[in-house]
């Protein structure tokens, strides 16, 4: 029998609340709030978005630091009925205005320095004045929780973000079925340094931990000493990070095993992660590195490694049980990974926000055709064996070929270009610009990049060549590639 799924974000706390009001619910760096603290601030963050204009079904945005503010902030919009709109504060400034504008967000909640992006904007000092000056006591709205709730942006083969739109109830449901099936109580401590504003993070974070009664601790560092130092400081019990993270962990002499010693858990996901670096890790620390397997049109975890092991190598382990996952090719063959709710009570994305023809695409027959190419064998482990989609994943993070060519294209006297990703061992692949025929130097086109993209897609080489190979229909056979480097 599988659990059930809370009634909506503004229920997830109600446990908690009931057992042991003033747990720890939630660490960042610069406060700890209770289970009452965190509730009550929830409740100000709605008065407070309504305030400042903010209605059900509005989409409110945040590109806000991994502190109190942005988790107070997504629980308010959740308990108005806005849909939320994360935006990484690591973006420039075009890719920023794109996701406002096609979002149709109302309002962004920002630092400071932001420059004018067409939209309302309320700053960080601002928006604690207006929780501050909001009253307090619920809002008073019943939330439909299988309405728009969130959009998680995510890019794809058209070089243009596309959102992927979910309801309260698909982000509360992975934290309900991980918190069952891996045992999670209050003792749960679970560390996250990834931006919250990727929408998984929420699921992840706030919305599985609450389930399980323990505390979130948001941190504010992603390099090796201060995860060390935040895990080793709050006693972290589970904690998930990118290969090349755990690379320097294992390799760097300033992070020693007592640093991780709190540690139970440790995932990772996002990219493959080499059994060498797996090795190292548990080598060094005593501790076996979890497999998953995930995308925000899920949302989030499809696979995971059993708590209690093994890890299989080269799989991204086994299918949580609220999901199917179907193979689209004869039986044992890799084919392209198909996901469905395992029962009627769990559901799949509502869609692409806007995008009715991607959206059919992506949900035909009731699955979500995930662009990616794997198996599951006889034990239940998936898989991932390539992906139809030319996405590069450096670090863990996801970089897209054509979102980086059509930025390069812009470059006066552009005339082809390429973006690949070439095999890194600490970060699993590094983005490379091929440019033919056009006689451009290379600050010019790393200006132009780094002014219009984040700074994990900009590429580290840009290699001019005299012509790309071609098919018959004058496009480019991207496979020959790699031998012109």
């Amino acid at each position: 029998m599988q659990p059930a799924v809370p009634a909506s974000v503004a229920r997830v706390l109600d446990r908690a609340l009931a057992e042991d009001p003033d747990r720890e619910a939630l660490v960042t760096r610069t406060r700890r709030l209770t289970y009452a603290d965190l509730n009550r601030e929830a409740d100000r963050a709605a008065h407070a978005l309504r305030d400042l204009g903010v209605g059900a079904g509005d989409r409110v945005a945040a590109s806000l630091p991994n502190d109190a503010d942005v988790v107070v902030a997504f629980h308010g919009a959740m308990r108005l009925g806005a849909v939320w709109v994360g935006v990484n504060r690591a973006l420039a400034p075009p890719e920023k205005q794109f996701l406002l504008s096609d979002s149709g967000s109302t309002l962004l909640l920002c630092d400071d320095d932001v420059p004018d992006l067409g939209v309302r904007m309320v700053d960080l000092a601002a928006w604690r004045a207006a929780v501050d000056a909001a009253v307090e006591g619920p809002i008073g709205i019943d939330v439909d929780p299988l309405a728009p709730a969130g959009i998680a942006y995510t890019s794809g083969t058209t070089g243009r973000p596309k959102g992927a739109v979910h309801s309260q109830h698909n982000l509360l449901a992975p934290g309900t079925v991980l918190v069952e099936t891996r045992g999670y109580d209050a003792s749960l401590r679970k560390g996250d340094g990834f931006p919250f504003t990727i929408l998984n993070m929420a699921v992840l974070t706030t919305l599985l931990v609450s389930q399980a009664g323990g505390c979130s601790i948001v941190m504010d560092r992603m390099d090796a000493e201060g995860v060390a130092e935040w895990i080793r400081t709050e006693r972290i019990t589970t904690w998930n990070g990118p290969p090349a993270l755990l690379h320097s962990l294992a390799t760097m002499d300033s992070v020693v095993a007592a640093d991780l010693a709190s540690l139970t858990e440790v995932w990772t996901g996002g990219a493959d992660c080499p059994e060498a670096i797996r090795s190292m890790f548990e080598e060094k620390f005593g501790l076996a590195v979890v497999a998953t397997y995930g995308l925000s049109e899920a949302p989030t975890v499809v696979a995971i490694d059993p708590r209690s092991g093994p890890h299989v190598a080269g799989a991204s382990g086994r299918v949580l049980p609220h999901l199917r996952v179907r193979i689209d090719a004869p039986d044992g063959e890799p084919g392209e990974v198909c996901i469905a709710p395992a029962d009627g009570r769990y559901h799949l994305m509502l869609g692409y926000w806007q995008r009715p023809e991607a959206t059919a695409e992506a949900l035909a027959g009731g699955e979500l055709h995930t662009g990616d190419i794997g198996v599951v064998d006889a034990e239940g482990y998936l898989h991932i064996r390539d992906r139809k989609s030319l996405v590069i994943i450096r670090g863990g993070a996801n970089v897209y070929p054509a979102e980086v060519e059509r930025v390069l294209m812009e470059v006066p006297g552009m005339g082809a270009c390429a973006v690949l990703g070439i095999p890194d061992e600490r970060l699993g692949e590094r983005v490379v610009a091929m440019i033919e025929g056009a006689e451009l130097d290379e600050a010019t086109l790393r200006a132009h990049c780094e002014a219009n993209l984040a700074k994990y897609k900009v590429p580290e080489r840009f290699v001019p060549v005299e012509s790309f190979p071609r098919n018959a229909m004058g496009k480019i056979i991207r496979k020959d590639l790699p031998g012109l480097l």
